[in-house]
């Protein structure tokens, strides 16, 4: 059995589906086999993840642990939170979280990493970032799909304003070919690009921090 030293903690198990096939469709075969490959835990939760963050960072036993959050409705407080959390083993973090994410060295042993969805200082979440691997030759359908979404809020659809990127994003994948896929199966099924120079600072982040 082989023992992870490489850990990613993301909220929910949506980020755990669609990383890795996004991370393979640029080049890295996703094999769990392989050491390099980091074990992706779903912390069922913003708040769970942070609580799991402060323990994480003092396992002796990882050589990189990544963190992958959502910016929902207020980047700047969840980069506050995060600093908050790690202040004991990290004291020196920015107050302003990089733009192409975080990826420093803790101790000679430990590399960590935070990435923000979806850019590190824009609002939204990993629908958002999936928003921008939407074809360029798809582009008047996404416009409809927003707008299909925004006349059904105005004829009374029960949607949160931090929920609309989720509506819009399902809404466009509603009307492919099969309709209603999955967002990590939008991601392997090439529905989405997953090559599409809009998602590169992200893959470029992932593999930096984790040496692939």
């Amino acid at each position: 059995m082989i023992t992870k030293t490489r850990l990613l903690l993301v909220e929910g198990d949506d980020d755990k589906r669609v990383i890795p096939e996004l991370i393979e469709k640029n080049g890295v075969v996703w094999n769990q086999q392989d050491p390099f490959i980091p074990d992706i835990h779903s912390c069922g939760g913003y708040p769970k993840l942070l609580n799991q963050l402060k323990t994480r960072l003092k396992e002796s036993s990882l050589s990189q642990l990544g963190v992958i959050i959502d910016a929902d409705d207020n980047p700047l407080g969840r980069w506050e939170s995060i600093r908050n959390r790690c202040q004991a083993s990290i004291p020196n973090l920015p107050k302003e979280l990089p733009e192409d994410g975080l990826i420093c060295e803790v101790t000679k042993e430990l590399k960590f990493g935070v990435w923000l969805m979806p850019d590190n200082f824009q609002r939204g979440m990993l629908e958002t970032f999936l928003a921008y691997m939407i074809p360029d030759d798809s582009e008047t359908l996404w416009q409809f799909a927003q707008s299909s979404v925004q006349e059904a809020i105005n004829r009374g659809a029960r949607l949160t304003e931090v929920q609309y990127d989720k509506a819009n994003i399902y809404t466009w994948l509603a009307w492919q070919d099969p309709p209603g896929r999955q967002l990590h199966q939008a991601v392997k099924e090439t529905v989405l690009d997953p090559t599409h120079p809009n998602a590169q600072k992200f893959v470029k982040w992932f593999k930096d921090l984790y040496g692939l």
